[in-house]
């Protein structure tokens, strides 16, 4: 019973004394709890109470300087969406002229709708069909040229950055940029002051007795296309080097100076940095270039086009002009215009494609 007794005794102890021990590691953790809540207060409960987080904490769910800065830019491309959707959207609703037999001044509403009449007509007319052909054959022509040399601007913008005086480089900059800004009209008053039978050149050569009659530099169909590329080259190579200068600039230096430390010399670095820094710049002007196959303009060759060269020189834009404005078939030049357009869109569908499929470089 003693025995009993005192184990009951010394169970009740060791119980009392091992509550006792609990009792303070409770009390110690409840503090470190505390001293740590007190060390490392809430930020949330800091932001509330401070006015400058809590106006960011605003400023985040809502409008941000990113935003901001985004919404400044959308607006404004605004003002050029709308020169886009006014001068080349909207006309897009005149295709419907294709449609109708179209006599001004009778109202569209009173003509007579013919359907496909005008698209079939250039495929069963013989006349049409071959008129439609040399006109292709002249347009194919001079685009290829322009294609084949379209490296021209970038050999140009190679050679004005490896001149050293600024001077010497901007004049020669300024001097080639300039005629882009002439219109064909006075492009075509030089070239008769020049290249006339009556002209400078013609004049020097017979003084210079190289010549004994004029060579007819305007008024002949040989070489017409090379002709047309040759001022096409000069009106617009140093405007074309604008945009590969522009790419020229932002090529990192490091690059040529890491190219210096392993010995290459100017001639390497143009091949293995420049030349490969401009491919992509290269290649979506070429993608346009392609797409615009079609789109020779009419201007150059409104100016230049008489009865001895007409056949050779006429594209499929002076084309329609003359068809619609010069016959009076507004009709069927709306629906070569349109068969025009169509073609260009495939066009840069397709090369779009290969070339994403190809260099990775793409418009859309």
């Amino acid at each position: 019973m003693a025995l009993k007794h005192g184990f009951r005794k010394g169970s009740g102890e060791t119980g009392s004394s091992s509550v006792a021990v609990a009792a303070p590691r409770t009390q110690m953790s409840v503090l470190q709890a505390a001293m740590a809540a007190t060390a490392q207060p809430d930020e949330s409960a800091l932001n509330a109470n401070d006015p400058k987080q809590g106006s960011n904490m605003g400023k985040k769910k809502g409008w941000t300087p990113d935003k901001r800065h985004g919404f400044v830019m959308w607006l404004m491309t605004v003002p050029f969406l709308i020169l886009v959707v006014l001068f080349a959207y909207y006309p897009l609703f005149g295709w419907v002229y294709a449609f109708y037999d179209y006599q001004p001044p009778i109202p569209l509403s009173e003509s007579e709708f013919v359907g496909f009449q005008w698209f079939h007509m250039l495929w069963s007319n013989p006349t049409q069909l071959k008129t439609i052909a040399q006109v292709l054959l002249n347009t194919f022509g001079i685009s290829g040229l322009g294609i084949l040399t379209s490296f021209f601007p970038v050999a140009f913008a190679i050679a004005l950055n490896e001149i050293r005086s600024k001077w010497f480089r901007n004049i020669i900059q300024t001097l080639t940029t300039l005629p882009n800004f002439i219109s064909w009209v006075l492009v075509y008053a030089i070239a008769f002051a020049l290249f006339s039978s009556s002209g400078m050149v013609n004049t020097v050569l017979q003084d210079l007795h190289f010549i004994s009659k004029p060579v007819r530099f305007l008024d002949s169909s040989e070489h017409i296309w090379i002709k047309m590329l040759l001022w096409s080259t000069w009106k617009g190579l140093g405007w074309g080097a604008i945009l590969y200068l522009a790419a020229l600039s932002g090529i990192d230096p490091e690059l040529y100076e890491a190219a210096q430390v392993d010995g290459a010399n100017r001639w390497q670095q143009t091949i293995h940095i420049t030349i490969p820094q401009l491919m992509p710049t290269y290649i979506v002007l070429l993608m346009l270039s392609v797409s615009n196959f079609l789109n020779n303009g009419m201007d150059q060759y409104f100016v230049f086009q008489n009865a001895f060269n007409q056949e050779h020189i006429q594209v499929l834009d002076l084309y329609v002009y003359n068809i619609g404005m010069g016959n009076n078939s507004l009709s069927l030049a709306t629906a070569i215009s349109m068969l025009k357009s169509l073609v260009s869109v495939v066009l840069l569908w397709l090369v779009n494609t290969l070339a994403k499929r190809v260099r990775g470089t793409s418009i859309f």
